[in-house]
């Protein structure tokens, strides 16, 4: 209730403090709550001051009734002054060029460029999926080579158009 007027205060939040449990009260200010002995039950309401409550140690029997009055906590707030701009033209000149940070989307894209993409493919490890292939295609030029030589692409000429290729494109080129 009220402290000074004794009337009912809708929802107020009613909390068993140090464990996980409470209630609101109802809109005549009532609320049920199972508490144990030597609880604190914590009574908050917006523009009341807080109030805590100690179950106390010595209480004998199964229930206990109060009846809890909240002070009210008024804030004061500074003053604020809302003034309008001199002109339209200052408005329109301030509007336009007012910097409106990048949203989530427009970020994620310049995240998801290729240049961005390719530089942080350099610096990520391998999975274990991709692990597993190179260890598969290995293995298998391994057995499929089991007992002979495996080929040298030194005379190979189409190796050699390759090399040639990735060489004109910078693809052994040092980018540190």
């Amino acid at each position: 209730m009220t402290a000074d007027s004794l009337k009912a205060i809708p929802a107020v939040s009613v909390v068993v403090k140090n464990r996980n449990q409470g209630t609101y009260s109802s809109d005549q200010g009532v609320f049920s709550l199972v508490v144990l002995k030597g609880d604190q039950i914590e009574f908050s309401s917006v523009g009341y001051k807080t109030v805590i409550l100690n179950v106390p140690d010595t209480f004998r029997g199964n229930q206990y009734s109060i009846i809890q009055l909240m002070v009210t906590d008024a804030q004061y707030l500074p003053a604020t002054v809302i003034r309008a701009r001199p002109t339209r033209e200052q408005f329109e000149r301030d509007f336009i060029n007012t910097p409106v940070p990048d949203d989530d989307i427009e970020i994620a894209r310049q995240n998801n460029s290729a240049a961005k993409r390719k530089i942080l493919s350099r610096g990520i490890p391998a999975n274990a999926g991709e692990a597993a292939s190179t260890y598969l295609r290995q293995s298998a030029q391994k057995y499929y080579y089991q007992g002979q030589a495996p080929p040298q692409n030194i005379l190979n000429p189409l190796a050699w158009a390759d090399f040639i290729q990735a060489w004109k494109r910078g693809d052994f080129r040092n980018n540190n």
